[in-house]
C-alpha cells in the first residue's frame, strides 16, 4: 500500500512535469508566431516601396543646375543641420515600412546627386541595411532625379539603364530620365525595375499633358522592346507620374490596365493603385485641399499569377499612413502630409508625398 503523503508526493510531481510540458509547449508556439507563415513553408516577402521624398538636396552649388534656393544662403535656408535632418527622416520611413527588415527595393524620386544617396546609406541607420543604389544623371533644371536602393541579398545587380525623354511638343525640354534596373532574384529570374518621375504639372494640367504622354510612350516602348526578349517578363514600374490612374498618361500611354482583374495577361500592365477609394487615403498627395493619387507601382500580369514563383501577394498595394507622417491641415481641414517645407515655411517634417508598399511572395531558393 502506498501512504497517503506518498501518494500526494507523487501527484505534486506529476502536475509539476505537466506543467513544465504546457510551458515548454507553449514557449514554442510562442516563438513560432514570431516567424512569418511564409516561412515555414519555404517563401519570403519580398518588399517594394516608391517614395517621393520631396526636394532631398545637399547643400553645395551646382553651378548647371537651379539649386540656388536649397543653399544656406538661399531664399529657403537650406542648412547642414536641415539637410541632415532630412536624412534622418526618410531614413525612419523607410525603416518603418519595412517593419521586421527594410524592403527589398525602394524606389526614390527628387534626390539630387549621388551625394545625398551616399550620406543617406551611411549617415544614417540605414548604414546597418546594406543597401546599394543606382541612380539617373538627367539633364533636369533643378538638378533633381530618380533613385533605385536595393539589398544585394534579394536583387543581385545586373545592368541599369537611364532612359531620355525625347518632347516632341517642347523639343528643348529638360527633365528627368526614366531610370531601368535589371537584377536576378531568389527564383532565379531576371526582374526589371523602373523608376519613374515624369514632368509636372506646373504651368497647367493641360498645357503640360503632352509632355507626360511622351514620357508614357517612351516607357511603353521600352517595355515592348524587354517583352520581346523576356521568356518570363516581371516588371516593377514606380514612381511619381504627375498623373492619376485615369489620366490620358497612364491608360493610353503606358496602356495600364485596371487592378484587380477578372481576366490577366502575361505581357500585359496592371496599376496596382488605379483604385484610389480602396485606399488608407484618397491620394498620395494633397494640392490646396485635393487628394490625388499621383504616385503608382504596375506590375506585369506575371507578377499577378500565383503560380509564378514571384507573385503578388493580395491586398498587400497600400499607401503607408503612420500617423507622424500627417500634419494638422489647418486651410483645408483634415489632415495633410508633414512637410519639408510648406511654402517658404520650414516644417521639418518627412515629404508633400506618402510613400507605396507592395508585397511579393517569393520562394527562398530557386
Amino acid at each position: 500500500m502506498i501512504a497517503t503523503d506518498q501518494i500526494s508526493v507523487l501527484t505534486n510531481i506529476s502536475a509539476k512535469l505537466m506543467n513544465k510540458r504546457a510551458c515548454v509547449t507553449l514557449t514554442c508556439l510562442y516563438i513560432l508566431s514570431l516567424v512569418p507563415l511564409t516561412r515555414l513553408y519555404g517563401q519570403r516577402t519580398f518588399r517594394v516601396m516608391s517614395y517621393n521624398v520631396e526636394n532631398l538636396f545637399d547643400c553645395e552649388d551646382d553651378p548647371i543646375k537651379d539649386d540656388q534656393s536649397f543653399l544656406p544662403d538661399g531664399i529657403l535656408r537650406w542648412t547642414k543641420g536641415r539637410y541632415y535632418q532630412k536624412l534622418q527622416q526618410i531614413a525612419k520611413v523607410i525603416t518603418a515600412a519595412g517593419e521586421w527588415h527594410t524592403p527589398a527595393l525602394v524606389g526614390l524620386c527628387e534626390v539630387e546627386n549621388d551625394s545625398t544617396i551616399i550620406h543617406l546609406l551611411n549617415k544614417t541607420p540605414l548604414r546597418q541595411q546594406d543597401y546599394r543604389y543606382c541612380m539617373t544623371n538627367s539633364p533636369d533644371n533643378r538638378g533633381i532625379d530618380v533613385a533605385l536602393l536595393y539589398q544585394r541579398d534579394q536583387f543581385a545587380y545586373i545592368e541599369h539603364q537611364s532612359i531620355r525623354i525625347k518632347f516632341r511638343k517642347h523639343p528643348d525640354k529638360r527633365s528627368r530620365d526614366i531610370l531601368r534596373v535589371s537584377g536576378k532574384i531568389l527564383s532565379g529570374d531576371t526582374l526589371d525595375v523602373f523608376v519613374c518621375h515624369f514632368p509636372s504639372r506646373s504651368g497647367g494640367e493641360k498645357a503640360t499633358e503632352a509632355d507626360r504622354m511622351d514620357a508614357a510612350r517612351m516607357l511603353r516602348n521600352t517595355c515592348d522592346s524587354l517583352l520581346l526578349n523576356r521568356k518570363n517578363p516581371q516588371f516593377i514600374i514606380m514612381g511619381d507620374f504627375n498623373d492619376t490612374p485615369s489620366d490620358k498618361s497612364i491608360i493610353h500611354g503606358i496602356k495600364t490596365m485596371s487592378y484587380p482583374s477578372d481576366t490577366t495577361s502575361a505581357h500585359s500592365l496592371y496599376n496596382l493603385f488605379s483604385h484610389s477609394e480602396q485606399l488608407a487615403k484618397p491620394g498620395s498627395h494633397k494640392y490646396q485641399g485635393e487628394w490625388a493619387q499621383l504616385d503608382q507601382i504596375i506590375v506585369t500580369g506575371t507578377l499577378l499569377d500565383s503560380r509564378n514563383p514571384m507573385h503578388l501577394i493580395p491586398g498587400s498595394n497600400r499607401l503607408f499612413t503612420p500617423q507622424f507622417l500627417f500634419k494638422s491641415d489647418k486651410t483645408y481641414h483634415g489632415t495633410r502630409p508633414f512637410r519639408t517645407y510648406y511654402g517658404y515655411k520650414y516644417e521639418g517634417g518627412y515629404s508633400d508625398h506618402l510613400p507605396l508598399l507592395v508585397d511579393f511572395s517569393l520562394p527562398l531558393t530557386p
